[in-house]
C-alpha cells in the first residue's frame, strides 16, 4: 500500500527548509515538518556536486527504493526531504537504506 506522495514544488521544498528540523549523517541530510494531509511527502535532492548525471539518477534511486521498502515504518503527516551528500557517491543500497533509516529513528518519525 503507498503511504507518500512526492513532493514536487520549489515552494514547498522551500517552506521545509525554512520551517523544518534537519538532522545530517555521513550519507544524507533529513529535513522533517508536519503536514496536514495525513500522508507523507517525500522530496530528495542530488546536487550537481555529487556527481554527472548517472551518479546523481543512480542516488535518487537508491534513496527512492530504501523509502518505498520500509515505508510502512515511518509515521504519516510529514514532508520529508533527503538531501545526498557528496560522501553518498558510489554507497550501496544497503548503506544509503541504513543512513536513511538511521536518520529516521533520530527523528523519531521511524518505528521499528
Amino acid at each position: 500500500m503507498k503511504y507518500s506522495e512526492s513532493l514536487k514544488k520549489n515552494k514547498d521544498f522551500q517552506i521545509v527548509y525554512r520551517k523544518g528540523k534537519s538532522l545530517a549523517n555521513h550519507y544524507l541530510v533529513m529535513y522533517l515538518l508536519p503536514n496536514d494531509i495525513g500522508r507523507n511527502r517525500l522530496g530528495i535532492s542530488v546536487s550537481r556536486k555529487v556527481g554527472n548525471s548517472v551518479v546523481r539518477h543512480r542516488l535518487t534511486r537508491l534513496i527512492r527504493e530504501s523509502y518505498r521498502m520500509s515505508e510502512e515504518h515511518f509515521r504519516r503527516g510529514f514532508d520529508i526531504i533527503i538531501i545526498a551528500r557528496t560522501s553518498a557517491k558510489g554507497k550501496s543500497y544497503h548503506e544509503i537504506e541504513h543512513a536513511l533509516l538511521h536518520l529516521g529513528k533520530l527523528h523519531k518519525c521511524y518505528i521499528d
